[in-house]
Order: structure tokens, then C-alpha cells, then sequence
């Protein structure tokens, strides 16, 4: 199928899953869209469907889709207006100890073994739980992305990964995982701090979120970084 509201790459297919339970909500006709993965995806055709709403999950390009339903309401943040909160503040401060590290979007043991702890203490509940090397791989990993790990460490301790893709117009935020006994320190707070941070090194303008959902406790965070921006209507609409 085509969708009116993406770009036409020379009649490039999207295709549309069959009804299925939703991840976030209590409701069982959720449907996801997703770009022709036989298609090779370039950096400008990655950036201008990431500006319609997609996401990437390993090498797949997804949107959802969802007949009657339009709580996943893409999120970004223009780092330039940013200023963080009180609350914000605090986490920098409780972790002056923390430093970044930019590494490589490959496979670690070391990476690998913080991840698996996450998902089996902060997810077992969840369709990720039990962690597998291949489950990473396929899930966080892409051949075509330009991928980094926005990695924080306490000394030598590793206490969190960003997965964030660079793109022309921002940093894509794919996934955080961190180590999940270390409550006060606020890792996923934290991690999209240092990743707004990294956007303005860059001089990138644009950190994207993902998905706000507002009846979701998972998912409603996104627009606790002010200003944020949402793609409502198929424009982003800026809220402060």
C-alpha cells in the first residue's frame, strides 16, 4: 500500500500488519505500518520519514497505524529553546561522578550484560523478556543507521547505553538501558540530558523522542522536556 502522508520514493510499498494487542494501551486492533524493507534506506530517506513519524526498530522503519486511535503522537525536542527543569537540575547534580562516552554501535559483551540485567529486572513482564543475544542484535542494531551508544560511566563502571541514531536534522533516541539497582541517580533522565547535550556539540537541532502517549505512565514522559515539539495533523506543532 502507499500512504499519502509519507514520502513517495518512487512508488516504494509500505505495508500494514494484521490487527494485534497494543504494547501501551489496553486494546487488542492495534496495526503498525512499515516502510518496504527490501528498499536500501539512505540517510535523507531515513531523515524525511523520521519527520512523518516512523521509528526504527533494528533494520525495520515503523509508524503506527491504528484505525480510531492516534495516541502515539511522535515527539522531538529543539535543543536550541531547551532549558531543563528543577527537577531536571537535580539529576545533573546527583551525578557530577558521571561521564560520556561515545562509542560504537556494535555488539559487547560488556553492553550486552547490562542490557540482559535491565530486561530481566525492569522487564520481565514485557514481550523483550528473556533477553537474547540475537533479540540485541535484531532490536538495536542496523547495517544502514548511523548508530552511536551514548554510554555513561562512574569510573569504569558502565551505567548506561543510549542506542541514538545520527541523523541530518537530530539525534533519533532508539533505546535506553541502564543499570536498574541504581533508582536515585534517574539513568533514563539522565541519558536524554547528555543526548540533548550531544545534539547541541553537534550542532544538530533536533533530539526525537519517540511516541508520547499520554495514558500510557511508560510513555508520557517525553513531554516533560520543554519546549517539545508534537507531529499532530501531520505538522509539528510546538508546545512550551
Amino acid at each position: 500500500m502507499h500512504d499519502p502522508n509519507t514520502p513517495d520514493e518512487g512508488q516504494v510499498q509500505f505495508f500494514l500488519t494484521p490487527k494485534h494487542p497494543c504494547s501501551y494501551l489496553n486494546r487488542n486492533n492495534a496495526q503498525t505500518l512499515f516502510f518496504d524493507p527490501r528498499v536500501i534506506v539512505t540517510e535523507e530517506v531515513y531523515q524525511s520519514l523520521t519527520d512523518q513519524g516512523f521509528r526504527r526498530s533494528g533494520s525495520h522503519l515503523y509508524r503506527p497505524h491504528c484505525s480510531g486511535c492516534s495516541a502515539c503522537i511522535p515527539t522531538r525536542v529543539p535543543v536550541a529553546q531547551f532549558q531543563p527543569r528543577r527537577s531536571q537540575r537535580r539529576v545533573l547534580k546527583r551525578n557530577t561522578d558521571v561521564h560520556v562516552r561515545v562509542e560504537e554501535a556494535t555488539f559487547s559483551r560488556r553492553h550486552y550484560h547490562l542490557y540482559e540485567r535491565y530486561i530481566s529486572l525492569r522487564h520481565a513482564d514485557g514481550d523483550m523478556y528473556p533477553a537474547s543475544e540475537d533479540q540485541y542484535r535484531s532490536f538495536l542494531l542496523s547495517p544502514w543507521s548511523n548508530s552511536l551508544f551514548l554510554s555513561l560511566y562512574s569510573g569504569e563502571r558502565l551505567l548506561s547505553v543510549a542506542v541514538t541514531d545520527k541523523q541530518p536534522n537530530g539525534l533519533s533516541a532508539i533505546y535506553t538501558f541502564f543499570e536498574p539497582t541504581e533508582d536515585a541517580r534517574s539513568l533514563g533522565v539522565l541519558s536524554i540530558l547528555k543526548q540533548i547535550e550531544l545534539c547541541r556539540e553537534m550542532a544538530l537541532p533536533y533530539l526525537y523522542l519517540g511516541y508520547w502517549i499520554k495514558e500510557c505512565d511508560k510513555m508520557n514522559y517525553k513531554t516533560q522536556y520543554r519546549p517539545t515539539e508534537l507531529f499532530v495533523n501531520n505538522r509539528w506543532v510546538a508546545i512550551s
